[in-house]
């Protein structure tokens, strides 16, 4: 399989290719980054490749990342051949509460300024950044649906909430006729495996496709840390942000070398890099629609572009997943075979198989009718 094998997302009809480009590198306004020459090298690297998913948000290094994909889609006459997905919530105005968040105020404030940054009249996916713990999802939902029904959005999707934010939000609109949920954006990879208790199947069953973002870890999984007696060591934002109180830099631990050095192993196995082990593996997991990958560096995207170009071993696989797996925790020990069997008596109750419909009786009549 390549990058230019497309799925479709979620229960829509829009076609992405399995590797997404992530942009929040692409500008050098957070003091790391890359210039506009590699950022564009980057870009056209993906796009030759037969990528057409490019990820972003308004606050991506402070407006920079926006602007520099709208100039290099522009440049290349793309506009009607990718699918710029990008997204809105974090406040860029201090002391203004309204200049951020999830309500109506934002959102209409935040999609004009994203489309004038890109260039573009249209964004094909919008996205809610992170939780507010405040907006009702009424209120979210049907602002998207606002945004869809004027044009402006293609389709529209959630990043970064609770489960059961997601569940309603996605009831809603299917209860009044809004625009639907195509998309959950969630942090997914070998050492943060989380999503599968809830959203995972939240969203195979309600037609989200689930867009994965670090799949490296914050590039823990690039083999670029090693253990130390400070926690980890090695040239990178981990090592830069360790100690600090934010989760998504937090990954020196015990549990997170154990399942490197396994990653290490398997790679060695498949003659691959660690990297494209743990891209593929995250690709090709249950219910994963599209996974971003990011760079500083050409070689960086250039090595994991070919993250699909192979198959896993299911003996490998396995290792991988016994080394990441999750610890067991409430209410998921209840759903274990061994409780279940308890609920059905010890018989055995599987999925129906396919092409099952409970609707069509045949050479039969309905109740009433002689």
């Amino acid at each position: 399989m390549s990058i230019n094998h497309y799925y479709t997302l979620g229960r829509s009809g829009l076609r992405v290719s399995r590797l997404a480009l992530g942009t929040m590198t692409f500008g050098t306004d957070w003091g790391w980054g890359a210039d506009r020459d590699t950022a564009r090298q980057l870009f056209n690297t993906y796009v030759d490749a037969g990528g057409n998913l490019i990820d972003t948000a308004d606050l991506y290094t402070n407006g920079t990342s926006e602007s520099w994909v709208g100039e290099f889609v522009k440049e290349r006459g793309l506009r009607d051949k990718v699918a710029i997905a990008t997204k809105f919530s974090y406040n860029s105005d201090p002391g203004n509460p309204n200049a951020g968040g999830n309500g109506r105020k934002n959102i209409l404030r935040a999609v004009e300024e994203s489309l004038q940054r890109l260039g573009s009249d249209y964004i094909d996916l919008y996205l809610l950044h992170t939780w507010d713990s405040i907006t009702p999802a009424e209120e979210v939902i049907r602002t998207l649906d606002d945004l869809v029904r004027s044009g402006k959005v293609r389709y529209v999707g959630l990043s970064d909430v609770p489960a059961w934010y997601a569940s309603r939000a996605q009831t809603i609109a299917e209860l009044r006729g809004y625009e639907t949920l195509s998309t959950l954006q969630l942090e997914y990879s070998l050492v943060e495996r989380n999503i599968e208790n809830e959203f995972v199947p939240l969203g195979t069953q309600n037609g989200m496709g689930i867009m994965v973002w670090s799949p490296l870890a914050s590039g823990l999984l690039s083999g670029k840390y090693k253990p130390s007696e400070q926690g980890g060591e090695g040239e990178g934002r981990l090592a830069d942000f360790a100690g600090t109180d934010n989760p998504v830099f937090n990954k020196f631990t015990e549990r997170n070398w154990t399942i490197l050095a396994e990653l290490e192993a398997v790679a060695k196995e498949l003659n691959r890099s660690m990297a494209q082990v743990a891209v593929n593996w995250a690709a090709s997991q249950p219910g994963i629609g599209s996974v971003i990958v990011g760079a500083t560096k050409l070689h960086q995207l250039e090595d994991n572009l070919k993250a699909l170009e192979f198959t896993i071993p299911g003996d490998l696989r396995n290792r991988l997943n016994q080394a990441s797996q999750l610890k067991p925790m409430f209410p998921y020990t209840f759903f274990t075979p061994e409780i279940q069997a308890m609920l059905t008596g010890g018989a055995i109750v599987g999925d129906k198989p396919e092409g099952y419909n409970p609707g069509i009786i045949l050479d039969a009549k309905p109740a009433g009718l002689s």
